[in-house]
C-alpha cells in the first residue's frame, strides 16, 4: 500500500498502487482531482482551506494532523509516503508524522515506513517551496533520522522535469517506473529461476527499513564494457546524485543461464573499488532480449548538507529579487513649492496665523532636504 499526502504526493500514490492507495488532503477539490481506494480529508480550522487547500503554508496542515492523526500513523507502518518538500499540505502533515516517528522509543524493522519526497528545483520553482523545503529538511527530517526509526528516504528532484520542459503526469510516470523497477527486485527473485545469490522478500523489507537515502537505478547491461564506467553512467537523473554507498543491492536479470557469470564484474566492483560488498541475486529471464542490471545505493548524507545546497541557491535567487526590485525603483520628480502662496491658502483654511504657518512650512522642507540627500 502507499500514502500519498498532499497534492504531488497523492498523484505518485495513486500511479504506483491505484487500486490500494490512500490519499490525503485538507481540500476538498484536490481529493476529488486524484483516484485512489481510500482519501482522506484532513479538517483544517478554517473552511477555506476545504477548497483551496493550504496554500503553500504548512502551518494549516499541521493544524488540521490531528484529524487524521489516528488512521494515519496505523496505515504509514511498512508501507510508503509520498510528498512534496514545499508544498502546505504534504509538508505540514509529513512534519507532524516525523515527529511522532522521531519521538518512538524504537520502530520495529517490520513496521518502518519508506518516504519519498519531492523536492522543488530551486532555480525555478517559487521561494516559498524551496524556503519550505528548507525548513522541513533542516528540522523533522534531520530529527527523525537521527533516530534511526524511518526506512529508505527517496529524495526526487523536479530539476529533470524542468530540463526536459514535461508535464507534471509525464514526469510522475517516469519517477514511478524508476522506482517500480527497485520494488520489483523480490518479485523478479520468486518469479524468476536464481542462477546466484538471493534477495527474497524478507531480505528486501530489511534493506528498504534501513534508516538511509536510497538511489536506484537500471540499466540495459553490457558484458563487454567496464562496470565502473556503466554504473558511474546510469546514475538516476530524476533523484538526487548520492554521496558514496554504504550499502548496495543488485539485481542481474539475464536472458541466457550462460550470461550469469557476468555478475562477478559487478561484485568485484562494489567489493573491492566502493568497498560496499551488496547484497545481490542474478536470475533467468528469457523475456528481455539483454541483460538488464538494476542498482540500490544507500548512503548517509546528512540533510544538514542538503540544506546549504538549497540555502546557498535560496541565497542566490534572493539577491536577485532584490537587485531585480532595486532596478525597478521609482523616482518621484521634484515638486516645487511657493512658500507665499501656501502659507496664505493653508492661513486662510485654517485660520491660522501666516507667520506660524510659514515656520512649520520651512521646517518641514528643512527635514525633507536633509532626507533626500
Amino acid at each position: 500500500m502507499s500514502i500519498g499526502i498532499g497534492g504531488a504526493g497523492s498523484k505518485l500514490a495513486s500511479l504506483l498502487d491505484t487500486g490500494n492507495a490512500i490519499i490525503v488532503n485538507v481540500s476538498e477539490m484536490e481529493l476529488d482531482k486524484v483516484e485512489a481506494s481510500s482519501k482522506l480529508r484532513a479538517v483544517a480550522s478554517t473552511n477555506r482551506a476545504a477548497l483551496q487547500g493550504s496554500r503553500k503554508d504548512p502551518t494549516l496542515a499541521k493544524e488540521a494532523f490531528s484529524s487524521v492523526r489516528d488512521v494515519l500513523l496505523h496505515e504509514i507502518q511498512n508501507n510508503i509516503v509520498f510528498t512534496s518538500t514545499g508544498g502546505g499540505t504534504g509538508n505540514g502533515i509529513c512534519t507532524k508524522l516525523l515527529d511522532h516517528v522521531s519521538d518512538l522509543p524504537r520502530v520495529a524493522l517490520d513496521d518502518k515506513t519508506m518516504f519519498v519526497f519531492v523536492l522543488p528545483y530551486a532555480d525555478q520553482e517559487a521561494a516559498e517551496f524551496v524556503d519550505n523545503t528548507i525548513d522541513f529538511l533542516e528540522g523533522p527530517v534531520a530529527r527523525a533520522i537521527d533516530t534511526g526509526n524511518t526506512g529508505n528516504i527517496v529524495l526526487i528532484s523536479n530539476k529533470q522535469k524542468f530540463i526536459d520542459r514535461q508535464a507534471e503526469l509525464e514526469y510522475n510516470q517516469r519517477c514511478i517506473e524508476s522506482l517500480r523497477t527497485f520494488l520489483d527486485i523480490p518479485h523478479k527473485c520468486d518469479r524468476f529461476s536464481t542462477l546466484d545469490g538471493t534477495v527474497d522478500y524478507e531480505d528486501f523489507r530489511h534493506y528498504c527499513a534501513r534508516p538511509y537515502f536510497n538511489h536506484f537505478f537500471h540499466v540495459s547491461f553490457d558484458l563487454e564494457k567496464p562496470i565502473g564506467e556503466q554504473i558511474r553512467e546510469a546514475t538516476n537523473p530524476l533523484l538526487l546524485p548520492p554521496a558514496a554507498p554504504i550499502e548496495s543491492l543488485f539485481l542481474l536479470e539475464v536472458p541466457k543461464p550462460e550470461q550469469a557469470p557476468a555478475f562477478y564484474k559487478i561484485l568485484d566492483y562494489f567489493a573491492n573499488e566502493q568497498q560496499v560488498p551488496p547484497a545481490y541475486a542474478v536470475v533467468h529471464n528469457p523475456e528481455i532480449p539483454n541483460p538488464l542490471l538494476t542498482v540500490s545505493l544507500l548512503y548517509s548524507r546528512q540533510p544538514l548538507e542538503l540544506v546549504d545546497d538549497f540555502n546557498s541557491i535560496s541565497g542566490q535567487n534572493k539577491r536577485r529579487r532584490i537587485r531585480k526590485s532595486l532596478d525597478q525603483k521609482v523616482t518621484l520628480s521634484k515638486l516645487e513649492v511657493d512658500f507665499e502662496d501656501e502659507t496664505h491658502q493653508v492661513a486662510r483654511e485654517t485660520g491660522k496665523d501666516e507667520d506660524e504657518v510659514t515656520s512649520v512650512l520651512r521646517r518641514i522642507d528643512s527635514v525633507s532636504r536633509t532626507a533626500s540627500e
